[in-house]
């Protein structure tokens, strides 16, 4: 092994974002272990790196001790879409904190490098706008979503005081809505729902009255920021906002994904979820100044390539319907 390839554990590297992240490291020329228990992670994520002797799957849940050696630790395990989160709320809670327990107890026995993805989602439903990172959040501790809110707002403790109590070196992100290839097609999230809806040429779910905004960040755009905070000094433990400052309302992004597919899908509106945030956009005044870092894909790219994605997928699942496009 050369001088300079660090071997890097990637939890939840079968996931949406730790797929492409597996990707870079790899193409950096690292050794990556890709470790994901395959609850909402895909082997198809990662089916072109199997054959690449630098990188190594391994089925495991984040809940349990993991024994490996290693240099850096990416922990990403853990569902990140409301409808998989949710649907077992106690084992989310579990993936968060045990997971973060079990990666920390390893960085420490390792003294290697840990980064954890951590969620704008920390700030709730926010009463500032945008979110900086000194923020403390708005956050209902026992709603439908707190197992993923409060989940992540305790693993972020777990990181800090493992920071103190133990010098552990530290990074953490706060991730903002990222889209991009790989998305799950049933996640719920807005892009992945609109576009799967209006390439099947089905009513676009609105929720509310589309006003509420996002703010979305391709994923490419993300990895950059993911790496370049792994590699900032050790003074630099964060948390960092990650996210595009660009926002949108979430009607418009619709209008756009139907016209940019040619879709005959009509709007349909459905009540807003509960604590589900009418605004939700980063201040990366923090990520700017100390990693150089920004968001440089454009939203329009991003959507094409997003989109080209699930057309292919849907395609070889014959699940498109002829008649979706006008």
């Amino acid at each position: 092994m050369s001088s300079s390839r660090k071997r890097i554990l990637v939890t939840g590297g079968a996931g949406f974002l730790g797929s492409h992240l597996c990707e870079r490291l790899v193409a950096e020329g690292n050794d990556v272990l890709c470790v994901d228990n395959y609850f909402t992670g895909r082997k198809d994520n990662v089916a072109a790196l199997l054959g690449n002797p630098h990188f190594e799957a391994m089925r495991h849940d984040v809940c349990f001790p993991l024994y490996v050696e290693v240099d850096e630790i990416y922990n990403l395990a853990c569902p990140a879409s409301p409808i998989h989160y949710q649907h077992d709320p106690v084992q989310t809670t579990k993936t968060s904190v045990s997971g973060a327990i079990n990666m920390l107890g390893l960085a420490k026995r390792l003294r290697a490098k840990i980064f954890q993805s951590s969620t704008s989602e920390v700030y709730g439903d926010p009463s500032v706008h945008p979110q900086t990172e000194a923020y403390r959040g708005n956050v209902n501790p026992i709603g439908p979503r707190a197992c993923y809110d409060e989940g992540k707002r305790c693993a972020e403790t777990l990181f800090f005081d493992y920071h103190r109590q133990h010098n552990l070196r530290i990074h953490v992100a706060r991730i903002f809505n990222t889209y991009g290839p790989r998305m799950h097609p049933n996640d719920g999230r807005v892009v992945s729902n609109f576009i799967v809806q209006a390439l099947k040429g089905e009513p676009i779910t609105l929720y509310g009255d589309g006003s509420q905004t996002r703010a979305f960040c391709y994923v490419d755009d993300l990895i950059e920021g993911f790496v370049r905070l792994m590699a900032a000094p050790d003074d630099v433990t964060g948390p960092i906002n990650l996210g595009n400052p660009v926002e949108i309302p979430v009607a418009e992004l619709a209008s756009r994904v139907i016209a940019m597919i040619g879709s005959r899908s009509k709007i349909e509106r459905r009540p807003l979820p509960v604590d589900d945030p009418l605004q939700r956009c980063p201040d990366i005044g923090r990520a700017r100044s100390v990693l150089g870092w920004e968001p440089k894909i454009a939203l329009e790219t991003g959507l094409k390539n997003t989109i080209a994605y699930f057309d292919k997928l849907l395609t070889e699942n014959g699940e498109l319907a002829a008649s979706a496009k006008g």
